[in-house]
């Protein structure tokens, strides 16, 4: 599989009107600095060949000179690499390699987490667990695996379809320990090793994990400013005809923004054309603020969407489904042993009775993550107003912008000081996204105030190592 073409009319929309707004050394200067933006904010993906010389400055109204100008510097940064007969391929250069994840550490006393992006429980999932243990004498006769889950259960997931309109049965449904789980599932039962799995980008971390170690490569397409590229999304499916496409539409994590009914039928239909599966994880549409999601749509027996119980009432609470067509639930079924027997009944049983609900539970913990996330974003603005975050339409966290490509050192710098983050490049693709840094909103506002408080003395702290090094190290950092 070969890598992908910049087209050079998307790449002229990427960089907007600044790159033909200036002249001479600034010329150079600004298409240089632009081009090496979009790479480190993953919108131009990495080994990608870009257009010659000669169409692209014909295309941004510069002249040859000035682009030759902008790729020597960026060849020299190591944002771009020749090949002899080849072009000249986007790339990054050789920086820190490791992928640590916070997550996954050790738990230490007055460490604010924001590494987390999930809620505590509430008196409602005690409850649910009351409620499921006085039930679970009727399952202890049986031998409790289950290949598809609880018909209960799954019963249950398929009525919250029918009531928004998606026709679903019960074996449409198969129920595994969280939404994690259930990809992995769909990974073993559709593809094989060295399959494409497209991917937006950014995009959830641990999806990026389960393609890579699944032994299949993920295909990144940049998400744009606002929505999603769908000109670039369905030519890259046609150009890779991936056997499966993974989406965050509502709401996107990391960057909490929601995909259209428009997009999500255009993406399918360009899955349909090459055979592929699409996947559309709706995990965190319940957590909307002002306005609910789109509701979904039947776009055709290759859409799988995902739905989970644990980023909407509590992490610890592992049930997630797949809702597919009969052949993609039997070809799970089929692969599962490896993977697990099954999920909890006990767990089962408890998500069951708070999907029974009503919605009262979900308003409050809404407003509660409205409230939260206001805070967060204003005391942001307060203690770090050159970071850029925009209030999303829901979801658990802000996807912020720092001035600088420098998120992995600010993590490595606001850990001891009682602060954990994950780095923007955990939700990219070979190191993309160092400019950003994803921060949830999950906790409650004092914890809030002292994150920040801790992140800008890390901030300065970063600044001040900065100034003292010598100006020789400094083409990395000022970008």
């Amino acid at each position: 599989m070969t890598g992908p073409v910049v087209n050079p009319l998307v790449l002229a929309r990427h960089l907007g009107a600044g790159a033909d707004s200036a002249s001479g050394d600034a010329a150079y200067r600004s298409l240089a600095e632009g081009l090496k933006r979009l790479i480190l904010d993953g919108r131009l993906p990495l080994d990608a060949r870009l257009p010659g010389e000669r169409r692209l400055a014909e295309t941004l109204g510069l002249s040859r000179i000035t682009v030759t100008a902008a790729l020597d510097r960026l060849r020299a940064d190591g944002f771009v690499v020749s090949r002899v007969g080849s072009g000249s391929y986007t790339a990054l250069p050789p920086g820190p390699s490791g992928r640590r994840d916070p997550v996954h550490h050790r738990e230490a006393a007055g460490v604010i987490d924001m590494a987390t992006a999930v809620m505590p429980a509430s008196e409602h999932v005690h409850a649910a667990y009351a409620e499921a243990l006085a039930s679970l004498p009727l399952h202890l006769p049986g031998h409790g695996y289950s290949p598809v889950g609880l018909h209960a259960l799954r019963a249950t997931v398929a009525s919250t379809y029918d009531a928004e309109g998606l026709s679903t049965s019960p074996e449409q449904v198969v129920i595994a320990a969280g939404a994690q789980n259930a990809f992995a599932l769909l990974l073993r039962a559709l593809c094989r090793p060295g399959d494409a799995v497209v991917i937006d980008h950014p995009t959830f971390h641990h999806a990026i994990d389960a393609i890579v170690r699944a032994g299949m490569k993920p295909v990144p397409v940049a998400l744009p400013d606002e929505g999603w590229d769908v000109e670039t999304l369905t030519a890259t499916i046609a150009r890779t005809r991936p056997r499966l496409i993974y989406l965050v539409g509502a709401h996107h994590n990391p960057t909490g923004r929601v995909m259209s009914a428009e997009t999500e039928a255009a993406i399918a239909a360009s899955a349909e054309n090459v055979g592929a599966v699409v996947v559309f994880d709706d995990t965190l549409k319940e957590l909307w603020f002002d306005a609910p999601p789109p509701r979904p749509h039947d776009l055709g027996r290759h859409v799988v969407r995902l739905g989970s119980i644990s980023k909407s009432w509590w992490g610890g609470l592992r049930i997630g489904w797949i809702r597919a067509a009969e052949p993609v639930v039997e070809a799970v079924v089929r692969t599962r042993a490896s993977l697990g027997l099954g999920a909890p009944i006990i767990e089962q049983l408890a998500t069951a009775s708070l999907l029974a609900q009503n919605d009262e539970p979900l308003t409050i913990r809404r407003a509660t993550l409205s409230r939260q996330e206001a805070h967060l974003r204003q005391a942001l603005t307060k203690a770090l107003p050159e970071w850029e975050a925009r209030r999303p339409p829901g979801g658990l966290s802000l996807w912020v912008g720092l001035p600088r490509p420098v998120s992995e050192r600010l993590a490595g710098i606001a850990d001891p000081l009682g602060v954990r983050i994950v780095p923007g490049s955990r939700f990219g693709v070979d190191g993309a996204f160092q400019r950003f840094v994803r921060l949830p909103f999950t906790l409650p506002e004092s914890d809030l105030d002292q994150a920040v408080e801790r992140l800008a003395l890390a901030w300065s702290r970063l600044n001040e190592a900065t100034h003292d090094r010598p100006r020789s190290n400094m083409r990395h950092l000022e970008l």
